[in-house]
């Protein structure tokens, strides 16, 4: 009985069915089915638009999308007989294309919603609205839609295709010297560039080394800059420092000077033979230390130059956060009898690791891909023998770029550069959910 009646006070949707139905099958017709004949003429014009005009472009273009071309293209005498086809060019052209028929499809679906939204209402005994209430009621509730629709397409043409271009580059054989466009076409290889990355010997020695040394480099280099600069922020906030003023704005200028200018510097600084700081050690009767041509110097150096440059950040940070501590804390430690090594240790570390630990952990991966200061300084050098295009201070993201640029191995940098990303956000997302100070976010 309780079924019957709950189905006897439902209203039937019989009208609102046949228009989705009726939608489905062209837009417009659910919409003249529910008396909206001029918007129902407009959507199927639009339809019949894109299927004219559109069509045969679009087979093109997933022609293109699928084979990345047949034709090669063929020269005599160093003049060009058939032009061929440019692979690269056919896959960005089909990836426009699905991202085109996306967004008409979405349009589709709209448009099947809002017939049966519209026939909903006739089931209910109600008038569907003419097209200028349907304007009004547009420009009144959709215009917030209107205007972000502006900023979505720029995002979706202008990062989301170039990501997704990046990551299908991984998947084909686009590599230098004999599947470069236009000379020669490219092929989908599926996994097998990521098999060459794990399992050929010249490229996964390279690969497991420089990951290595990235992990490391990232960890110190965060670690390190993180540690000097809350010492600081420590020191300066110490009643025994005086001309604070002074020291925190001679502090800060490694941070506000350009650090690619400080790079060059530093490298010059640096230099072997010519650098003042070798000048200055052997006038003083010390040997002089090969500091960028030396595998461990080299990385010792990329590691103090990164600590000048990066701990007047944290020291700036730390300083306001130490601020912000409530000072009945530390009178409360005092009174259990907490020194001053013990109030740090329980009462300001905490403190300071709840409302940094995000940036910590954003700075952990802004090292990971931190470019300027291997490269700028040591150029990823001294020379490894033992890898493939890339020195022993370089890291993934500077061997990416001489893959790209100098080696034209495309389809290696593309998997490198999709392996970082996941790592990357692996460890984020595992720091993210350990952080209390996220988690107190969610409580709050």
């Amino acid at each position: 009985m309780h079924v019957a009646a709950s189905s006897a006070s439902r209203p039937v949707r019989l009208h609102a069915r046949r228009a989705a139905v009726l939608s489905v099958l062209g837009m417009g017709f659910g919409q003249m089915y529910n008396g909206q004949f001029a918007k129902g003429a407009v959507l199927f014009a639009g339809e019949l638009a894109a299927l004219v005009l559109g069509w045969a472009p679009f087979r093109h273009a997933m022609w293109g999308l699928v084979t990345l071309g047949e034709t090669p293209q063929i020269r005599q005498g160093g003049r060009i007989v058939v032009a061929g086809d440019h692979s690269i060019f056919l896959l960005i052209e089909g990836l426009l294309a699905l991202f085109v028929f996306a967004l008409f499809l979405l349009l589709y679906a709209g448009n099947v919603w809002d017939a049966y939204r519209t026939g909903a209402l006739r089931d209910e005994g109600r008038r569907p609205p003419t097209l200028r209430e349907e304007i009004r009621i547009f420009l009144d509730r959709g215009y917030p839609f209107l205007l972000l629709a502006v900023p979505v397409l720029f995002v979706l043409f202008t990062i989301v295709l170039p990501l997704v271009f990046g990551v299908l580059i991984a998947f084909t054989n686009y590599s230098s010297p004999y599947h470069l466009p236009p000379r020669s076409l490219v092929n989908w290889v599926g996994l097998e560039t990521f098999r060459n990355l794990f399992q050929l010997s010249t490229w996964s020695r390279t690969f497991w080394g420089i990951l290595w040394w990235n992990v490391v480099w990232a960890t110190l280099a965060t670690l390190s800059t993180y540690f000097l600069g809350l010492g600081y922020a420590v020191l300066l906030g110490s009643k025994v420092v005086r001309g604070k003023r002074f020291w925190r704005t001679l502090y800060i200028l490694p941070w506000a000077f350009p650090q690619f200018v400080s790079l060059l510097i530093f490298r010059n600084f640096l230099n072997q033979q010519f650098g003042p700081l070798n000048r200055f050690l052997v006038s003083v009767g010390l040997p002089s230390i090969p500091w960028l041509s030396d595998p461990f110097w080299a990385k010792v150096s990329v590691l103090l130059v990164n600590l000048w440059l990066g701990f007047p950040y944290w020291m700036m940070l730390m300083s306001g956060v130490l601020t912000g501590i409530d000072r009945e804390l530390y009178e409360a430690a005092a009174v259990d009898g907490a020194r001053g090594w013990q109030a740090f240790r329980h009462v300001t570390l905490p403190l300071v690791f709840r409302a940094t630990g995000p940036l910590l952990i954003m700075s952990f991966a802004f090292n990971f891909n931190n470019f300027n200061v291997i490269y700028l300084l040591t150029s990823g050098g001294p020379a490894n023998p033992n890898y493939s295009f890339a020195g022993h201070t370089d890291i993934l993201i500077s061997w990416i770029y001489k893959l790209t640029l100098e080696q034209s191995q495309f389809n290696m940098a593309s998997a490198v550069s999709l392996l970082i990303f996941l790592f990357v956000a692996g460890i984020s997302l595992v720091n993210f959910r350990n952080t209390r100070a996220f988690r107190e976010e969610e409580l709050a």
